[in-house]
C-alpha cells in the first residue's frame, strides 16, 4: 500500500512540473530575446549573410507550455516593435534568430488591421488550384521582390500568446483587396525555412 501511495504522489509530481515548466528555448535565444526591452526592436536576419542563412532555413519547433510565460511575453512585445519598425504586415521569431513556430500577421480582413500572434500554427487545409501572388517580398530580402505561388485560401489552425486555439478560413491573394491568406502562408513558410523566392512564378 505504501509503494502505490509514494507511487501515486511521484506520478503527480512529475505531472505539476511539466504543467508548471516555462515555455523552453534554448540558451542563446534567451540571451537574445533578453537583452532588450518590449520596445528594442530585434535585428533582423538577412539572407545574404551566411550564418543568419542557415538559421532562416532551418525548420522551427513547437512552444510548450507558453501561456503566461514572460519570456514568450517579451519576445512577441519585441516582434511587434520590430515589424513597426521594418514597417512589415509579418514576421516570424525565425527571422530574428529564434526557432520557434511563433509568427505575427497582419489581418487586413479586420477593420484596423490587427496583429495576430501565430503560435504553433498549421495549415489544415487549402484548395488544389493555386493563385500566382504579385510582387512578394520578404524583410530577410530586403530590395527583392517576386511573384509566387500561393493559395487563394487556407483553413488554419494557431493559439494566440494566452493559450487560446483558433481555427478560422482566411482569405485574400489580391494587392487590390486583401491579401490576409497569403501573409499567413509566408510566414507559416518561415516556420519551415522555406522563402518566397522558392516559390516564384510567372503571371
Amino acid at each position: 500500500m505504501k509503494k502505490i501511495i509514494w507511487l501515486w504522489y511521484a506520478v503527480a509530481g512529475v505531472m505539476l512540473i511539466s504543467c508548471c515548466r516555462p515555455a523552453v528555448f534554448s540558451g542563446e535565444e534567451l540571451l537574445l530575446i533578453n537583452q532588450g526591452t518590449a520596445q528594442t526592436p530585434f535585428r533582423v536576419l538577412q539572407i545574404t549573410d551566411p550564418q543568419d542563412a542557415v538559421r532562416l532555413r532551418t525548420p522551427c519547433g513547437n512552444v510548450e507550455n507558453f501561456a503566461g510565460d514572460s519570456t514568450l511575453a517579451l519576445l512577441i512585445a519585441r516582434l511587434k516593435t520590430t515589424l513597426i519598425a521594418e514597417n512589415g504586415v509579418g514576421i516570424a521569431a525565425s527571422q530574428v534568430g529564434v526557432l520557434k513556430n511563433i509568427f505575427l500577421f497582419m489581418r487586413l480582413d479586420l477593420p484596423g488591421a490587427p496583429v495576430t500572434v501565430a503560435i504553433n500554427p498549421e495549415i489544415i487545409n487549402r484548395p488544389d488550384t493555386t493563385v500566382c501572388f504579385d510582387r512578394d517580398g520578404c524583410l530577410s530580402i530586403p530590395g527583392i521582390s517576386g511573384n509566387s505561388v500561393r493559395y487563394p485560401w487556407v483553413e488554419v489552425e494557431y493559439s494566440n500568446e494566452q493559450g487560446e486555439c483558433f481555427r478560422e478560413r482566411l482569405e485574400g491573394y489580391s494587392r487590390q483587396g486583401v491579401f490576409t491568406a497569403v501573409i499567413f502562408q509566408h510566414e507559416y513558410d518561415h516556420t519551415r525555412g522555406i522563402l518566397f523566392i522558392d516559390k516564384l512564378c510567372n503571371l
